[in-house]
């Protein structure tokens, strides 16, 4: 296993100052940047991502404690170089749309039974359709959004640019290396805004690699990454060069930089609504995920095939991901419970314990378990590593830190709600994710094909999801398809403010550039071939996140590869 790579040192401040004042410089020539020079440089940052990928993942790896090869490998390329390609292709896709047709490409739209417009957005392709066999996705809009409105606002800045050049702050996200440039590309190509990317100090070892990847961007002042920790991050987040923020992180640092350090000062500021920033901040901050397991005829390889679903919702990353299944909603009185528990610790047993490699992961892991009755601990895990924790049977509580802290770290808790009867389950079901649970970027719902179609439970289903204050629902897979697709606008429900900011304000990916988007919603089959890559007994998943980083970078020349690795896994 190859040692991790050491990380630049913190960027002293007058380069920090440097740095900006080179952007602002930059920032009034992207914003007029005409369509042709937009799509060269979106194609530049695919090749130079393409070109760096197997560094990045090797480095990624290292300072995971991931084996080269394995299958564990397999995240760093889906979580990483293939996401940032798949949103470049996209972006590049939509801004030639532009440049031909006047607009960005949609699919059908639709409404919801109160009267949302729809609009589908996955698959974008034949390949998509070929690839993620019966996976669809569509995004809801805000009140009051009609078909006008969609045809008209999507790729807004393109259209009316409403700035003549801005800089906004990026502080790059450590736990999922396709998040700080995932972001930037946001911020250059959905919003006309220059970055200076400042990397977190936990994956600030792959700051180099997107030096190298984004140097066109850097060279034509469009673009700086600088490193250190939280003392870099306030000088830039207030620095009068600075127009506006966007964080990936946890709503305490959010809270940090908007509102001060805590004390009667930041309750004074928060109670008079007078923030210490004073400028835009958007942001993504974590969430309880919750996973809603709706009662109906669950067959024995259906509840295996959802249970191994969950169980990769929790160890995927070593469960260092704000959409990692986190508290399981099963229905009072179901008879299939402990089959379903049960099941969902076999497969979580076939990850062996990962590192400890998330800062303060340990500390949070013993303060929310030790002392608690009923923890069941999986696999036998050294010194550095946590064992998987299973908590079933946990009361709903608000007070309880099961419901108000995320828990970032190897930790599943297990709730009730309702009764076994679906429409009762649903509404007592949604009421607790939405009143009891903390955060409001995702969710789950579990549901068997023939509940999901009966005409009695359908409705109800459709008013769930409809219900749930989340920014992403996913129906029978992960939410991770939701931040990976690209076209599926990533964020948190709207509505949040400044004192109360939950998962977050805003919206990335979006490679649709739309506007007054409220949620998207990804519909999966509940079984499925092939297996999808995030499930634990997925034999081949690094062939597979090399094979479609390819195939985004090279195009169909790289698709019998993803095939191939498709069906072995």
């Amino acid at each position: 296993m190859s040692r991790p790579a050491t990380a630049p040192s913190a960027t002293d401040p007058r380069r920090l100052d440097e740095a900006i004042a080179r952007l602002r410089d930059g920032a009034p020539i992207w914003a007029r940047a005409s369509l042709p020079e937009r799509i060269a440089l979106a194609r530049s940052m695919a090749r130079g991502t393409a070109r760096t990928a197997e560094r990045a993942v090797a480095a990624a790896c290292a300072a995971k404690g991931i084996a080269p090869g394995s299958p564990l490998a397999g995240e760093e390329w889906l979580s990483g170089p293939y996401v940032v390609l798949r949103q470049l292709r996209l972006v590049t896709r939509s801004l030639q749309a532009l440049a031909r047709h006047g607009n960005t490409p949609v699919g059908a739209t639709g409404e919801t039974e109160d009267g949302r417009l729809t609009v589908g957005v996955f698959p974008a392709s034949p390949t998509d359709r070929a690839l993620f066999l019966g996976v669809h996705a569509e995004v809801h809009f805000e009140e009051g959004v009609g078909e006008r409105e969609l045809h008209e606002t999507r790729a807004r800045f393109h259209k009316a640019p409403d700035h003549d050049g801005q800089v906004c702050l990026v502080l790059g996200a450590g736990n999922v290396n396709a998040i700080p440039p995932a972001d930037v590309v946001t911020k250059l190509f959905n919003e006309g805004k220059v970055c200076i990317l400042k990397m977190n100090p936990v994956n600030a070892y792959l700051g180099p690699i997107l030096e190298e990847a984004f140097a066109e961007a850097i060279a034509r002042g469009f673009l700086a990454v600088v490193y250190g920790g939280a003392e870099e991050g306030w000088h830039l987040a207030h620095h009068p060069g600075v127009d506006e923020v966007h964080i990936t992180g946890s709503d305490r640092t959010h809270d940090l930089i908007v509102w001060g350090p805590p004390g009667p000062e930041r309750a004074a500021r928060m109670a008079r609504g007078d923030p210490l920033l004073r400028k835009e901040i958007t942001s993504e901050l974590g969430n309880i995920t919750p996973v809603l397991v709706v009662p109906g005829p669950w067959d024995a390889r259906t509840l295996a095939a959802q249970a191994e679903s969950i169980a990769g919702m929790v160890t995927h990353n070593a469960s260092y991901n704000c959409i990692a299944g986190k508290m399981l909603v099963t229905a009072r009185g179901w008879r299939q419970r402990d089959e379903l528990l049960a099941a969902v610790e076999r497969f979580v047993a076939l990850v062996p314990p990962r590192r400890a490699w998330y800062p303060g992961s340990a500390s949070s892991y013993h303060r929310l378990l030790d002392g608690r009755a009923g923890v069941r601990r999986v696999g036998e895990a050294r010194p550095d590593e946590l064992p998987w924790a299973l908590v079933p049977g946990v009361e709903p509580d608000p007070d309880d830190a099961a419901f108000r802290q995320e828990p970032f770290c190897a930790v599943l808790w297990e709730t009730s709600a309702g009764s076994a009867d679906p429409l009762e389950y649903l509404d007592a079901a949604v009421t607790l994710a939405n009143e009891t649970l903390w955060g409001t970027l995702a969710a789950h719902i579990v549901v068997h094909p023939r509940t999901a179609s009966d005409p009695a439970v359908r409705p109800a289903l459709e008013r769930a999801i409809r219900a749930l204050r989340y920014g992403s629902v996913s129906v029978n897979c992960w939410a991770g398809y939701g931040f990976a697709f690209g076209t599926t606008p990533w964020g948190a429900y709207p509505g949040a403010t400044l004192t109360d900011i939950q998962s977050g304000r805003g919206f990335v990916h979006n490679a649709l550039m739309l506007e007054r988007v409220e949620k998207s919603v990804v519909r999966h089959p509940a079984v499925t071939f092939p297996k999808p890559p995030y499930f634990p007994s997925h034999r081949t998943a690094q062939a597979l996140g090399r094979g479609l980083t390819r195939l985004e970078a090279r195009g169909l020349t790289a698709l019998p590869a993803v095939v191939a690795a498709g069906l072995r896994g």
